[in-house]
């Protein structure tokens, strides 16, 4: 097994590092008061900083630790957080990312830029966009002041916070930051060569600092391991150098701390280091410091996460498609043999190989909330642009989609924002001679429907003109004028490349790119839209997509000498065509339970040859709102679909969204049922034709 690039590693946790900062700082722009969010913020830049400079990120070390000096002053209260602060250190943490992903593109004379208006910003006090901030508690210690002498500091770790990754060294050097030290290591407790661990810290530290700094500055630079160490902190004044220092409590930890013993002479004798007389748990939680390696946190990672290549997953689903068709085939031949020995050997084999395709599919489960997280930026920053003020609310974000359809469905989405808040969300000044509220809404929801998931888009802004998207449509050649088309209709017409409805071109919109790609992109996913709008009260549009792109359930059936797959999500029910409707051709009505259902003809659309069977079967399927029945001549039954692309050379194919392998061996087409209903029979032979 090739071990991982610890860089790598580093950049992969930065990036859930960096996507955690821009969500606190978000929330820091609808919650400028909230304490916790402002060390959370300061948590993650303190966190980037200390594990890029220990993997060779000078850079994004040096710029980081830049953005945290000037960003402590926000954690100490005096500076409030105001909208320009937030959209500053959003540039700032924008700035680090390109940092760590591309370091040759990333100027620094735009670093320097963000951090001049970072530092101007919190250089103003008294600002009007938010009140200031209460002061940072104090530590449960009598506080002491400024010391001019320096501090005399005793520092003592656990013996197991190496494999914790702490990186003492880099905490010394934070030390050396505030002024001139004298540091003296504690060597009594260093056991023999052969009985050393170097996994394992055995020495301690004494300190002599000598720079006028405050009790709290010393203790931020241990901030984030104070549960696994002891400190001791005594003032010096010049003429008494060797006051005897004061234990400052830890806070508790999962283990007991080592005790320090800090002679009277003072730190220039050794202190002695005693274990803790009980040995720690095996498995202790994994303390958020900075200077932890993220190799070693990545090891660190409880046994119910591991962090897995997506690479590796596709390849397991590849493999258990494999042993899905293997199994279908070893099915086949069970029945053609009268062995039991066999045919048990099949069924316990067949059970087997759909327990390990439904774990595997789950482990390619993604909850889509974190894809939903990354559009609270794009609507901040949207919002700014355009000057119209926008809320973002979502829901249904633990509803788990495939990894595959998660990562394809970003761009759409975006896409589907964008043309929300620029056309749909009208300006401040309009909303306000509609008696609406000054601040419009995007709602972004998804929710489980059957084995599909439902993703919607919704705005309150003034909604779809269905009269000027037609008479762009005519103006384009898209319809013919005075043709009858139903308010649907029209607005596909905004799927249409080219297509847009602005007056002007501006960098947001106008030049008719974005829909288009939508509809291709959910297409390709098996997926379909739909519309609805209201007059002044908004738009929506949903997104219908498979939950996952990998093996489905199918219904396997027969049309004349083909045989076919339809998605087994989209199946309603079976009946059998009326006697009285077996000679027609063309697209017909069956009464089902009152409802009038079309159907349409399998063996015409595909060009069947042969008589067809005495007694067809219609399967009803619903695309979208409708119901339609497609009539075959033999339902076989179900079958589990290993879905297979169809070749470059019937990319444009419709009416199939690809292949799959029999138990035979043979191939069988997957009818998608979106396309059929809409295409209709022109388009449902031609298909066929250019597959065949």
């Amino acid at each position: 097994m090739t071990a991982l690039d610890p860089a790598d590693v580093f950049r992969a946790e930065a990036a859930e590092l960096l996507a955690c900062l821009e969500t606190t700082l978000l929330d820091l722009g609808d919650r400028p008061e909230d304490r916790a969010l402002i060390d959370t913020a300061f948590r993650a830049l303190h966190t980037i900083k200390g594990s890029g400079a220990m993997f060779g990120f000078e850079q994004v070390a040096a710029f980081t630790h830049d953005f945290e000096t000037a960003f402590d002053r926000v954690r100490r209260g005096e500076v409030p957080v105001g909208h320009d602060l937030v959209n500053v250190s959003l540039s700032a943490k924008d700035y680090i990312r390109g940092l760590i992903e591309e370091p040759e593109a990333s100027a620094p004379i735009i670093g320097e830029a963000i951090l001049a208006e970072l530092e101007q910003l919190l250089g103003t006090t008294g600002r009007p966009a938010a009140a200031p901030l209460a002061p940072h508690p104090e530590p449960v210690a009598d506080p002491i002041p400024m010391v001019e002498g320096g501090w005399q500091i005793g520092i003592a770790f656990a013996p197991d916070v190496l494999r914790n990754g702490t990186n003492p060294l880099a905490l010394l050097d934070e030390l050396r930051d505030l002024g001139a030290c004298t540091i003296v290591p504690r060597l009594d407790a260093l056991p023999e060569l052969p009985g050393l661990d170097p996994e394992s810290l055995a020495i301690g530290w004494d300190v002599t600092l000598r720079a006028a700094v405050t009790r709290e500055a010393i203790e931020d630079v241990f901030l984030f391991v104070r549960d696994e160490m002891t400190l001791t902190l005594v003032p010096v004044s010049p003429a008494q150098p060797d006051a005897a220092p004061e234990p400052v409590e830890a806070a508790p930890g999962p283990f007991a701390p080592p005790t320090v013993t800090a002679p009277a002479a003072g730190l220039a004798a050794i202190a002695s280091v005693e274990a803790p007389p009980v040995a720690p748990p095996a498995i202790a939680p994994a303390a958020p410091t900075a200077e932890r390696s993220p190799a070693r946190r990545a090891e660190e990672r409880p046994a119910s996460s591991v962090r897995v290549e997506a690479e590796r997953l596709d390849e397991l689903m590849d493999r258990v498609g494999e042993l899905v068709i293997a199994q279908a085939r070893l099915s086949q031949l069970a029945g053609l043999s009268a062995d039991p020995g066999l045919k048990g050997i099949a069924e316990e084999i067949e059970r087997l190989s759909a327990r390990l395709r439904d774990t595997t599919m789950s482990i390619r489960m993604v909850a889509i909330g974190a894809l939903f997280g990354r559009f609270r930026r794009l609507i901040h920053d949207l919002s700014r642009d355009l000057g119209k003020p926008v809320e973002f609310v979502t829901g249904g974000e633990d509803t788990e989609l495939d990894k595959t359809v998660i990562e394809r469905l970003a761009d759409p989405l975006v896409h589907l924002i964008r043309n929300a808040i620029d056309h749909g969300i009208e300006a401040p000044g309009r909303r306000a001679a509609a008696a609406k509220a000054a601040t419009g809404r995007i709602t972004l929801t998804a929710e489980h429907v059957g084995a599909q998931v439902l993703v919607s888009v919704r705005d309150d802004g003034a909604g779809l003109d269905a009269a000027r998207i037609r008479a762009k449509a005519e103006e384009k050649g898209l319809c013919a004028p005075g043709a009858v088309l139903t308010d649907q209709q029209v607005y596909q017409f905004l799927f249409a490349p080219g297509f847009s409805t602005a007056q002007e071109i501006s960098a947001l919109s106008g030049r008719g790119v974005g829909m288009d790609v939508v509809k291709k992109t959910i297409e390709s996913l098996r997926g379909t839209i739909d519309i609805a709008t209201e007059p002044g009260g908004g738009t929506t549009v949903a997104l219908r997509l498979p939950l996952t792109l990998a093996i489905i359930e199918g219904l396997l059936i027969r049309v004349g000498e083909g045989r076919y797959v339809i998605p087994l999500a989209a199946v309603e029910e079976c009946v059998e065509l009326p006697a009285g409707e077996r000679g027609g051709r063309g697209r017909d009505f069956l009464n089902i339970r009152g409802a009038l259902v079309p159907f349409l003809r399998l063996r015409s659309l595909f060009g069947a040859a042969g008589e067809p069977e005495l007694h067809q079967k219609v399967i009803i399927v619903a695309a979208g709102e409708a119901r339609v029945g497609l009539v075959a001549d033999q339902i076989i039954g179900n079958h589990q679909t290993v879905i297979k692309s169809l070749s470059k050379l019937h990319a444009d194919v419709a009416t199939f969204s690809g292949a799959t392998i029999l138990g035979d061996g043979t191939a069988a087409l997957i009818i998608d049922v979106g396309r059929l209903v809409s295409g209709g029979g022109a388009e449902g032979a031609r298909a066929y034709q250019e597959v065949a």
